[in-house]
C-alpha cells in the first residue's frame, strides 16, 4: 500500500507565512513591482535616513492599520467600507505624526508634508483593501509589516545610491535621528574637502533613473532565478511503502 509522504506539521503551519514575507519583500514589493506610493519614493529618497525613517513610519502604519481593519472586517458595513478604512489610517497617521514631531523633531521637519500625506498612500488603502478585510489579524498585521518592509528596502537602496552618487556619503543626517553622536555616523566615501557633489542624481530626475535601473534589477533576477527552476528537473519524492 502506498502512501505520499506528508508535509510536516511545522512547515505546513509556517508556509503561508513564508508566503506573505516573500510577497512583502520581493514578489509584490509596492515600490518595485506594484509601483504603488510614488510620490515619496522619489521625492524623500535622497539619502538613505530620510528614506528609512519614512519607510519605517509606513511599515508601522500599514501593520496597525492592517492588524485594526481584520479585526473589525465583520462590522464594517460594505458600502462604506473605504472610508472607515481611510478614518483608520488617519487616526494611526496622526499618532505616528505627533510621535515624530516630539521625538525626533528635526527629522519631522525634514520629512514635512510627507509624513500626513501617508493617510493618502495608495499602498495603505490598498493592503487593507485587498488582505486585510478578508483574512485574520495575525496573518493582515505580518502582511502589513512586510509591506511597509518592502517599501522602507527600496527606500533604502535608492537613498543610498542617490547619496553616495550624488554627495559622496552615505547615512548623512543621522545627527537628526540621533543627535550630536550620529556625525560620527556619516561614512566620507569621497573625501568631503573635495566638496564633490553630482545634482542629477540629487534632484528628482536621479530618483527616477535609479529607480528604473533597481526595477530592472529586480526583473532580471527574477527572471534568472526562473530561468533556474525551469532547468533544474524535479524531484519527486520517494512513496512510503508499507507491507
Amino acid at each position: 500500500m502506498n502512501h505520499n509522504t506528508p508535509l510536516p506539521a511545522a512547515d505546513s503551519a509556517a508556509a503561508p507565512w513564508r508566503a506573505i514575507i516573500h510577497n512583502g519583500l520581493w514578489k509584490q514589493n509596492p515600490g518595485v513591482v506594484q509601483l504603488l506610493g510614488l510620490c515619496p519614493v522619489l521625492a524623500i529618497s535622497t539619502n538613505v535616513i530620510n528614506g528609512v525613517s519614512l519607510g519605517l513610519a509606513t511599515a508601522m502604519v500599514m501593520a496597525l492599520a492592517s492588524a485594526a481593519v481584520a479585526a473589525m472586517r465583520h462590522f464594517i458595513p460594505n458600502e462604506i467600507r473605504n472610508p472607515i478604512f481611510i478614518l483608520i489610517i488617519a487616526a494611526l497617521v496622526t499618532c505616528v505624526d505627533l510621535l515624530m514631531n516630539a521625538y525626533v523633531h528635526p527629522l519631522y521637519l525634514v520629512l514635512g508634508i510627507f509624513i500626513p500625506l501617508i493617510t493618502t498612500n495608495c499602498i495603505v488603502l490598498a493592503r487593507a483593501e485587498a488582505f486585510a478585510s478578508k483574512n485574520p489579524v495575525r496573518e493582515s498585521a505580518l502582511d502589513g509589516l512586510m509591506m511597509g518592509l518592502g517599501l522602507t528596502l527600496v527606500l533604502a537602496i535608492l537613498g543610498a545610491v542617490r547619496e553616495l552618487i550624488g554627495r559622496g556619503t552615505l547615512f548623512s543626517g543621522a545627527e537628526l535621528v540621533f543627535g550630536d553622536i550620529g556625525r560620527m555616523m556619516v561614512l566620507h566615501v569621497i573625501p568631503a574637502e573635495l566638496n564633490y557633489q553630482f545634482l542629477l542624481a540629487i534632484l528628482p530626475p536621479g530618483a527616477f533613473f535609479a529607480l528604473g535601473f533597481l526595477i530592472a534589477g529586480r526583473n532580471l533576477l527574477d527572471e534568472r532565478n526562473k530561468r533556474r527552476a525551469a532547468r533544474t528537473p524535479a524531484v519527486s519524492a520517494t512513496p512510503l511503502t508499507e507491507s
